[in-house]
């Protein structure tokens, strides 16, 4: 297996990327293009980004923020202060691609739109993430992850039938937008390297989480038909549903393609539902749906998971358990693919993430620290990218334009002495 720790080539070596995004989506993007070698220099305000107050922490670490953060340049950078637009616009000379998930307007307001960005960088690339995009009679109202993706339709066929909507227990269109801005960042930075011109990347939340409605966009259009919640099941693929054993354990079972099906009904050991002419083809299959499903399900039910597993395995049955993070961390192939890493941090010694994906045969991404704590490298950018002297950078920490760690958290009354 190829692997960078035994080498250092990078694919994304010698991109510079200013990152003034916050929260999920923006940094989620950066944090992509930072696993394939990109020099980001993440900007946050001196509270930090709001990241780090979500999720878990271990000894006052925010643990999620440690991997967002990974292999990024901390810095604090005012951005609401004349001098600080100043700095970002000297940072802007020397990046390639600036990211920013601020409210339609907003860099407009600070003197760091595209048009005066583009002018002291006609090269430049800059991705913009917002919940309904630049324009529009939506674009000024507030957007998130988990609002947009209803905006989207992902909302409303997400869960089962008989209940509300659900959502997935992450930041799913976060994460969704944050790919295709990377995507999106990829394709202008080829351009601008064709042409000398950069672009804009206008990446809306809504419309990334409605792109993953293709299926059912002109089924509504030709057929006036409103694709809605299935659960575990899929009306369209029998089998292919969620089934219980008889000590608990759910499985998924994906026997709907007609070499799948002959498996699956040689391990239940009913070969005679082959001739069965409500199931020997795809589509009777479908319109006797539920009958087909109450014969897996009975014959999961009457064994426990370490026999399902064994039969439906003998006869490469497609199936799997449904896996919980600690079923990931005690797997063998996880393991083998090195898919959990042990990452160098300044506070805690190591700490696991997912591997960079996806994986380069040649310049595979990699993963050299984890992220730390708010503004520390801000000195060291100002010096090495800006080459600002020692007494400007002092002025600027003074000023309180700049700050080389986190904010002094607010006094409150009750804790005087």
């Amino acid at each position: 297996m190829h692997d960078n720790r035994a080498g250092d080539l990078k694919p994304l070596q010698g991109v510079r990327v200013l990152e003034l995004g916050t929260t999920i989506a923006g940094p989620f993007c950066a944090r992509l293009l930072a696993d394939f070698g990109a020099e980001v220099i993440k900007v946050e305000p001196a509270e930090g980004d709001p990241v780090r107050v979500s999720g878990k922490r271990y000894r006052d670490k925010p643990l999620y923020a440690a991997s967002l953060m990974r292999n990024k340049k901390l810095i604090v950078v005012d951005l609401r202060t004349e001098a600080g637009q100043v700095l970002i616009r000297r940072f802007v000379t020397q990046c390639d691609i600036v990211i920013e998930n601020f409210r339609p307007g907003t860099l407009e307001k600070w003197g760091l739109g595209y048009d005066e960005l583009c002018r002291v960088n006609p090269g430049l690339v800059l991705v913009r993430v917002s919940g309904y995009g630049q324009t529009g009679p939506y674009s000024q109202r507030p957007g998130y992850g988990v609002v947009c993706e209803a905006v989207g339709g992902l909302r409303h066929v997400t869960g089962d039938p008989d209940r509300p909507p659900a959502r997935a227990n992450i930041g799913l269109t976060d994460c969704i937008t944050g790919l295709y801005a990377a995507f999106g960042a990829m394709m202008a930075l080829r351009h601008r390297d064709r042409t000398g011109v950069g672009q804009v990347v206008d990446t809306a939340l809504y419309e990334c989480a409605f792109s993953f409605m293709e299926a059912h966009i002109a089924a509504y259009e030709k057929l006036g038909y409103v694709v809605g919640r299935e659960g575990a099941g899929h009306s369209g693929s029998v089998v292919n549903n969620l089934f219980r054993t008889r000590d608990g354990v759910y499985v998924h079972v994906q026997g709907s393609q007609t070499n799948s099906f002959r498996r699956l009904c040689l391990a239940l050991g009913r070969p005679d539902i082959l001739e069965d002419a409500r199931f020997n083809t795809r589509l009777e299959r479908v319109r006797h749906g539920d009958e087909m499903d109450a014969i897996v399900a009975a014959w999961l039910a009457e064994r426990d998971y370490e026999a399902v597993e064994r039969e439906l395995s003998a006869h490469d049955v497609v199936f799997t358990r449904i896996y919980t993070m600690a079923d990931i961390f005690k797997d063998p192939h996880f393991r083998a693919r090195e898919m959990i890493r042990e990452v160098p941090d300044d506070e805690l010694g190591s700490i696991a993430m997912a591997a960079p994906v996806p994986r380069l045969t040649r310049t595979p991404g990699a993963i050299g620290r984890s992220g730390g704590r708010v503004g520390r490298d801000t000195l060291e950018v100002l010096r090495d990218v800006l080459g600002l002297p020692p007494e400007e950078i002092v002025q600027l920490e003074r000023a309180k334009v700049i700050a080389s760690g986190p904010a002094a958290p607010a006094r409150r009354e009750g804790n005087r002495k």
